[in-house]
């Protein structure tokens, strides 16, 4: 099926200023609540959240298949659960109606008053139930960088990395919507020439820069996808910041790998952006070292695509800072080589299930996607605007993450992902 909500010289009725990160081409999907206490998905169109639910009532879905109460609901599950075809047709017709050349809605008042809504006057929600999520470890810059800094006596990277995508089973429950505080968690951290732990608030709370793809019911029990067909049961993306507790990471990694460290927090972007959209920034992904075996080799090697990644952390006083610049196409292990290897065991996927790419580093300093890199294990510290510096986050930093595509085709974004770090809980 043609993909006709991305032609990029479609051009809509509705005010969109140039650069935007959600011009008529991009049509994400999200939930949200009205100002009317009305939950509802949708979709935003420049600055504008349209109510896919009123959309779907008032007739503009007519001749799609779709259930009724298919955008009245409080997740996209159900819609991510129908499948590619489903998701095409339906981008297809809101892009149809928007063109500036279709009036059907644009002269309808009474319609627009129910259907569309300013942005800054509805509140995201959690676009997805997120049954389970898997952290996946695939960057190569990332692992190698982590290697040197915990002096590993070998090589730097472990012995499997070259071979399967590695990753592990996160915790759903504690996956939020951008803009959700994280307190700083407890746990247990051993110091520097000791031999027992202590118990208190971490101090070296780190963010993680990663985008994580959602999927479809991808396969049945039993049954593992074909690395050709991965893609196919991937929805879309959204920008995910995998906070880390770096100092009770280390002490309980072994032997199973982190636990309390990870579990507190992970934060994603409220907009989920369709695989369909991001087409148009298809690119080679890096040339991988050691041939994969065969399940994880794919026919084409397009399986990337060039998103652009910035991390800004904004202190109490208001000052914005970069802190890195990085690209998600320096993946070594692409979403398809994850997605097959994690059913190759016949494990069963479902829709609104959660892949993180892990941490995405580039190849220099100013790409490193986490301060445990940024920093080197804290032996540089970076110096702020403000004069003061940080090896790990203070608590009140903000932290956000961006990222789009940008092309002479065009552009598109996943707007914004949001964290501020408040003390912890008093015990």
């Amino acid at each position: 099926m043609e993909i006709i909500a991305n032609n990029q010289n479609r051009k809509t009725w509705l005010p969109v200023v140039e650069g935007c990160d959600f011009p008529i081409q991009n049509i994400p999907f999200g939930v949200f609540i009205t100002k009317d206490d009305i939950i509802t998905i949708g979709t935003r169109i420049g600055e504008y959240a349209i109510d896919l639910g009123a959309f779907h009532q008032l007739g503009y879905f007519n001749g799609i298949p779709l259930t009724d109460d298919i955008f009245m609901q409080d997740s996209l599950n159900d819609f991510i659960a129908d499948g590619r075809k489903t998701w095409r047709l339906v981008r297809n017709r809101i892009a149809e109606v928007f063109d500036a050349k279709n009036s059907s809605l644009r002269d309808n008042k009474k319609h627009r008053d129910v259907i569309i809504f300013d942005v800054n006057e509805v509140e995201m929600l959690m676009p997805i139930d997120v049954g389970d999520y898997t952290d996946f470890y695939s960057s190569k810059e990332h692992a190698t960088n982590v290697g040197k800094i915990f002096k590993r006596k070998d090589e730097a990277l472990i012995p499997n990395w070259l071979h399967i995508p590695v990753g592990y089973h996160g915790r759903s429950s504690s996956v939020v919507v951008s803009g959700t505080n994280i307190r700083r968690p407890y746990g247990q951290t051993l110091l520097d020439n000791a031999s027992t732990p202590e118990f208190g608030p971490s101090k070296k709370l780190d963010m993680e820069l990663e985008i994580a793809f959602i999927t479809t019911s991808a396969n049945d029990l039993g049954k593992p996808i074909n690395i050709n067909e991965a893609e196919e049961n991937i929805f879309g993306m959204v920008l995910l910041n995998d906070w880390s507790a770096r100092d009770i990471q280390t002490w309980e990694n072994a032997p199973l790998g982190p636990f309390l460290s990870k579990n507190f927090a992970s934060t994603i972007s409220p907009w989920i952006v369709t695989l369909d959209a991001l087409e148009p920034f298809r690119c080679e992904s890096p040339k991988q070292e050691i041939e994969p075996l065969p399940y994880l080799q794919p026919k084409n090697t397009n399986n990337s695509f060039d998103i652009k990644l910035e991390v800004t952390i904004e202190t109490e006083n208001g000052d914005l800072n970069t802190l890195t610049n990085s690209n998600f196409k320096y993946l070594y292990w692409t979403m398809a080589q994850q997605l097959a290897h994690h059913t190759i065991n016949g494990c069963n996927v479902r829709a609104g299930d959660l892949m993180g790419s892990g941490t995405i580093s580039g190849p220099t300093e100013d790409s490193f996607g986490s301060l445990l890199e940024l920093t080197w294990g804290g032996e540089k510290p970076i110096t702020l605007k403000d004069g003061t510096t940080r090896t790990y986050l203070n608590n009140g930093d903000n932290l956000i993450l961006r990222g789009y595509c940008e092309n002479k085709k065009g552009r598109i974004g996943f707007g914004k992902c949001t964290g501020k770090i408040l003390p912890p809980i008093k015990l």
